[in-house]
């Protein structure tokens, strides 16, 4: 959400844009309500980022960045 905030979009936009992205629930609020295309090519980046972290779940890609997991 902060990442999103520096990149310019105003606080109410940026949570909703987060909640929906990671949670899969659809449109956004505030200024992000109809479309994302109001968004820069780094908040969108940002928002592609937090969607993989909700479809493929956090803790699956915590596993693969963990050093355990790639030991023999």
């Amino acid at each position: 959400m902060l990442l999103l905030i520096a990149t310019g979009v105003d606080e109410f936009s940026a949570f909703s844009a987060i909640a929906t992205t990671l949670n899969n629930l659809g449109p956004g609020l505030g200024t992000l309500g109809e479309n994302f295309t109001t968004l820069n090519p780094a908040g969108k980046w940002i928002l592609v980022v937090t969607m993989l972290f909700g479809r493929l779940e956090v803790f699956t890609l915590l596993v693969l960045l963990t050093p355990t997991f790639w030991r023999d």
